[in-house]
């Protein structure tokens, strides 16, 4: 079965095969009564660049969520945000309390978007508050990790969805469905590029380059790669060959400024796969027995888009940034109201990072590494 074929009732089937489905509140198995009319609240756990200029302003473009809570480590950030989105004192957390959220039924989901290292932490905190979880990419350090996660999500019956924001962009979608229908061909060979270059004087997300806090190039732009390789052959890799990259040691003591990796599918389909924190590429393509396609760029903020070997235009447009996240949680946010399986469950993240070892396992010991 391709991997991007399940229906909820396979879905559901597989968890009950698995005992997972009296784990599954009896809210995501049906549509509650006046869904049609209820917006989920959401609360934005950690309040840097990615919450403040495109997941807020994003929430303000959503019709089936809100904001409507902050938790953050930095009280001087507190009064500008309720002066700009007029957030109740009540629903306003820090790092310490952030457990009482438990007691607040006007927050619904809690999107964790900190620091790497954190997001297992915060997740657990905020299933066992009994939210629903939306947690940024990459999903945790490592398969254990996002294991854990998933296991505290169904242990409290909430749902755990991964911030994968491609997914949900329309020319991507062509894409995965290029994956299913084959209109080219068997699928040859995959380019997946995801880069910048960064990190020179003035720079302020240091804790990107910090290992303890799961920085380097590969947690941050590598999944995008990583991730697209996975949904446009609509296989999981079953090996990898990485080699890791440092042009700037003064600057890159312990993560990787660049990554590149090759994937190896069943069907003998290879990804060459590059993520960089050293130069600008932003590229995804397949060639196929019978053409080609390819997006480029792949995973801009918007401007997505794309051409085939017959000539079709992949340039469908949902708007000016942040469009992109809108749609995301929009999505999102009616998997919960319609008690739906989420487009990107916690299950894909973990498969992301059951690879994401196997590269690191690779670079480090110049081998190849069967997953």
């Amino acid at each position: 079965m391709n991997r991007f074929s399940f229906s909820r009732r396979t879905m559901m089937q597989a968890m009950a095969g698995a005992g997972l489905a009296a784990a599954i509140s009896p809210a995501l198995a049906r549509k509650p009564a006046g869904a049609a009319k209820k917006k989920i609240g959401v609360a934005l756990i950690g309040l840097g660049y990615y919450s403040r200029e495109l997941l807020a302003p994003a929430l303000q473009l959503t019709r089936h969520c809100r904001l409507a809570g902050i938790v953050t480590g930095s009280p001087e950030k507190i009064e500008p945000w309720q002066q700009k989105y007029g957030i109740a004192d009540g629903n306003v957390y820090d790092y310490d309390n952030f457990d009482r959220i438990a007691d607040n039924p006007d927050i619904d989901a809690v999107y964790v978007v900190l620091p790497n290292h954190l997001h297992k932490p915060f997740t657990e905190r905020a299933a066992a508050a009994g939210k629903h979880v939306w947690c940024e990419k990459p999903m945790a350090m490592n398969a254990d990790e996002a294991q854990a996660m998933i296991d505290a999500c169904a242990r409290n019956r909430v749902q755990l969805t991964i911030g994968y924001r491609m997914q949900h962009e329309p020319n991507t979608e062509r894409i995965i469905g290029f994956a299913r229908e084959r209109p080219y061909g068997r699928i040859a060979g995959i380019r997946a590029e995801a880069g910048f270059k960064g990190f020179n004087d003035g720079w302020s997300d240091v804790w990107r380059l910090d290992p303890a806090r799961g920085g380097g190039a590969m947690y941050d732009m590598g999944v995008y790669a990583l991730n697209a390789a996975r949904y446009t052959s609509g296989q999981e890799p079953i090996a990898v060959t990485a080699t890791q990259e440092i042009h700037r040691p003064e600057i890159f003591r312990g993560v990787d400024e660049t990554m590149r990796f090759r994937l190896e599918f069943p069907d003998e389909t290879v990804a060459d796969c590059v993520t960089s924190f050293g130069m600008n590429v932003n590229r995804l393509r397949a060639d196929c027995e019978n053409g080609w396609y390819e997006l480029s760029p792949f995973q801009s903020y918007e401007g997505i888009q794309g051409r085939t070997s017959d000539g079709q235009q992949l340039d469908a447009s949902l708007g000016a940034t942040p469009h992109q996240q809108a749609r995301q949680m929009d999505n999102d946010a009616l998997a919960i109201l319609h008690g739906t399986p989420p487009r990107v469950p916690g299950e894909e993240g973990l498969r992301d990072m059951r690879v994401v070892d196997a590269i690191f396992a690779s670079a480090r010991s110049g081998r190849r590494v069967e997953i």
